[in-house]
């Protein structure tokens, strides 16, 4: 069955483009877009979606506020930020409250269907600015445990072709640019994420680069 996504955007630029590339996404299901918080959360409230998408900039209550009543009355609901706040204070409280995701408006493209299947199988999509700055956040705690993750990092062996790949989607490139930057397939870019993530026990490129950066890898 389609995965029903919910869109609390007030935009109306960006709530179009977005709803249309879900449209154009044979399993997900754009079941409503609306512009303010309370709308939203009267939709999800009514017919509760697989997926909510939420700006933090919204004209009534705050997108944070809106996934804290989110997460708390639907704890099954995977809550992804869509934002043009990257400062690691909004990060971290979206994290807080309860946001599984945090996606910067800059980098949204036609993959926000990836995107969102990563989100509800399981998967925490961050756009790579924001992997990076968490990166940076918990490097201090990893550098206490440098052992422990050099000795991971002995027991996974990644090809150079895989290192570049990696390296690619952790400076923010999509797949098809990957794939354009590397003269190879975009199919080629999927099967190799897909060594990568069996490698590192990862379930999407996201915590991908998180474990790759913490075992020095990358």
């Amino acid at each position: 069955m389609a995965i029903r996504v919910c869109l609390i955007e007030d935009d109306s630029g960006t709530r179009e483009r977005v709803m249309a590339s879900i449209a154009a996404d044979g399993e997900l299901l754009g079941v409503s877009a609306h512009a303010t918080g309370a709308a939203g959360l009267a939709a999800i409230a009514e017919d509760p979606p697989d997926v909510l998408l939420v700006d933090l900039g919204l004209p009534d209550i705050s997108g944070l506020e809106v996934i804290r009543r989110a997460a708390a009355l639907y704890p099954d609901l995977a809550i992804m930020v869509l934002t043009a706040f990257g400062d690691e204070a909004n990060v971290l409280a979206a994290l807080e409250a309860g946001a599984q995701g945090y996606l910067l408006k800059g980098n949204l493209t036609h993959e926000i269907g990836v995107d969102i299947r990563d989100l509800k199988s399981g998967g925490a999509p961050l756009s790579p600015l924001i992997a990076r700055h968490l990166l940076g956040r918990l490097q201090a705690n990893w550098a206490g445990h440098s052992g422990t993750a050099a000795a991971q990092a002995e027991a996974v062996t990644l090809t150079p072709r895989e290192r570049e790949i990696l390296n690619a989607i952790s400076r923010g490139y999509n797949y098809a640019e990957t794939a354009t930057l590397l003269g190879i397939a975009p199919g080629t870019v999927h099967t190799h994420l897909k060594r990568i993530y069996r490698k590192l026990s990862v379930g999407s490129k996201t915590e991908a680069v998180f474990e790759a950066g913490r075992m020095g890898l990358l």
